[in-house]
């Protein structure tokens, strides 16, 4: 059976007339009905009674077999509209890795405009360091990242898509929050608050190269893996922690943020994916990125 006897008997059923339904279908008469003629033997079953050469009537299987016709239709319809939305990447699951950074600034503002394009992409969000990211695009875990250059896999392909300074984070009791700017060399015997180095190497070697500048080894008396806890420690006056501008966001009472005097290295953002893996989902969800930062840079 093929999808034309469908059509052809449907046109034959609602006009009840081979002739109309003929023109309806914009071919001549008789193939109509040799088409209609072996549709009934593959189904072994009368779909019309034939009253004249041209008027019909459906029989009772050919009215049942009217209504299957179209349901199979519309599942046909849907079932296009469904494959074609997928093949342009309107439809189906993306999984995004992150890391805690941007979910205080970058991510939720692209997420929102990704969603207002895209509502029918299911959105899967994993938070992982930096190197679990690389990892884990290897293992199709995820489908694109937002992490935190230098990568180790030199075979992803990422874009920077940001660039943020490092502030100090500081008790408001304490009594360099009273400064504009914080000189790295005030640190000097103050207790640090750090993460781990392998939750993000790059950014880690960031902050300790503003102490290798000043020439002194900081103090680090309390290391906490999340970015919320740091900043808790702060608040509690725990010590002071050295972190990328965007945390102030964060907003936490009993907690300061103030500028670095000297010059500190930059912290970058990228979007990682792999090239070969480059699904309509993930080049949307590039390019929304993309539009997105190139306006809001």
């Amino acid at each position: 059976m093929e999808l034309r006897h469908l059509r052809y008997f449907i046109a034959v059923a609602e006009e009840l007339h081979f002739s109309k339904a003929a023109e309806k279908l914009h071919i001549a008469q008789p193939p109509l009905s040799q088409q209609i003629q072996q549709l009934e033997a593959e189904l072994g079953v009368k779909l019309f009674d034939r009253k004249t050469k041209r008027q019909v009537q459906l029989t009772e299987a050919g009215k049942v077999f009217l209504q299957e016709a179209y349901q199979l239709l519309e599942q046909l319809k849907t079932a296009v509209a469904l494959t074609q939305r997928t093949g342009r990447g309107e439809t189906g699951k993306l999984r995004i890795g992150f890391t805690s950074l941007v979910i205080y600034d970058l991510l939720p503002l692209i997420l929102r405009k990704f969603r207002e394009q895209f509502l029918a992409v299911e959105i899967e969000l994993l938070e992982l360091t930096t190197s679990q990211q690389e990892q884990a695009l290897r293992d199709s875990l995820i489908n694109v990242g937002f992490a935190h250059p230098p990568l180790e896999d030199d075979t992803l392909s990422y874009e920077c898509i940001h660039k943020e300074t490092l502030v100090v984070a500081l008790s408001s009791t304490h009594s360099l929050a009273q400064k504009d700017y914080i000189s790295v060399r005030s640190l000097l015997n103050e207790p640090l608050i750090m993460f781990p180095r392998y939750l993000a190497p790059g950014l880690y070697d960031r902050i300790m190269s503003l102490f290798h500048q000043a020439n002194f080894s900081p103090n680090i008396t309390q290391e906490a893996v999340q970015m919320q806890t740091i900043i808790g420690l702060v608040s509690a006056g725990m010590g002071a922690a050295i972190t990328p501008s965007s945390l102030q966001n964060l907003q936490r009472s009993g907690v300061v943020y103030r500028p670095i005097l000297e010059k500190a290295p930059l912290i970058e953002t990228a979007i990682i994916w792999q090239q070969h893996r480059l699904t309509p989902i993930v080049e949307n969800f590039l390019k929304c990125t993309q539009d997105f930062m190139a306006g809001n840079g």
